[in-house]
């Protein structure tokens, strides 16, 4: 547990600290790798449509569990596993910066260059839109296929877990959706969907802790009133409650602050920021909590 979460701070610094790093997260390969399969599987007599995403996720992933299980047993061996850890959830984390995004919304200069840079907020030819509301949910969408989902299963599987989420996302939403036939592609958001719920929803009460759980909670409650399901829509209403929320306590404290100055999508932007970093800091706190009690142990 104590290399987990010394794994994912590492990643988190390398990120922060070195930029320029963050290029190696190219997943053009995926692309090659389904081409080649959805040519040689796709064939109804062959195997049907659905099927491929097995051999299209399954196998990277079986890879990486592979290296994972022998890296386990002897201080050498564990010392490459910690590196190799490291390097998977910093591969799989993102791809683009999530705050440096944010960040470029808010210092544009003209509506153009502003929706221009909020696409980035947007799954692949999705349709931005600059309302607060809207940005509030693009944000946390972006925090929970960015950084929370992929950190959910590298906490639970280890690194297999980090790549089968980022595969299944970039199978489900990226370019290479366009290029899958509809039945891998309805597979593949199935199995999205699968994924983010659990990750999800220990966003949402990270959230409620970190920030307003009152709002937070009635926000879930009324989301999930016709019952349960895998839509993960509940945390962006629980989001754009919360910021409601914070936004307006800081209108009551003081109607002139600096955040309410400017455009009001963008403090709702901002807050929506915040309360991220809030969440995720949350998460390693628990994380080093767990660490300190198998110590104590």
């Amino acid at each position: 547990m104590a290399a987990t979460l010394f794994a994912v701070v590492l990643a988190l610094l390398l990120g922060h600290g070195l930029p320029g790093l963050t290029g190696i997260r190219d997943f053009g390969w995926l692309n090659s790798w389904g081409g080649w399969l959805q040519n040689r599987l796709s064939q109804p007599e062959r195997s049907p449509n659905a099927w491929l995403l097995l051999p299209l996720i399954g196998l990277p992933v079986l890879a990486v569990l592979v290296l994972q299980l022998a890296l386990r047993d002897g201080w050498l061996a564990s010392l490459i596993g910690f590196v190799f850890a490291t390097a998977i959830l910093f591969y799989c984390w993102g791809p683009r910066d999530l705050d440096v995004d944010v960040e470029r919304i808010v210092e544009a200069e003209s509506q153009g260059e502003r929706l221009a840079a909020a696409q980035t907020l947007w799954p692949e030819n999705g349709q931005p839109n600059l309302n607060g509301p809207a940005l509030v949910e693009a944000v946390f969408r972006g925090a929970l296929r960015r950084w929370f989902g992929v950190l959910f299963w590298f906490l639970l599987l280890g690194p297999a877990g980090a790549v089968l989420y980022r595969l299944t996302a970039l199978t489900a939403e990226d370019a290479l959706a366009q290029a899958l036939n509809p039945d891998s592609r309805d597979a593949a958001n199935d199995l999205l969907r699968i994924l983010d719920w659990p990750a999800a929803q220990l966003t949402t009460l990270g959230l409620a802790l970190a920030a307003n759980f009152d709002s937070v909670m009635a926000a879930w409650r009324d989301w999930h009133a016709g019952g349960f399901g895998l839509d993960s829509g509940f945390l962006g209403a629980a989001a754009r409650a919360c910021v409601a929320s914070e936004i307006a306590a800081e209108r009551d404290e003081d109607e002139h602050a600096d955040a309410l100055a400017t455009i009001p999508a963008l403090a709702e932007l901002r807050d929506a920021m915040s309360l991220v970093w809030r969440v995720l800091l949350l998460w390693l706190a628990v994380l080093a909590l767990f660490v300190l009690a198998g110590w104590v142990d």
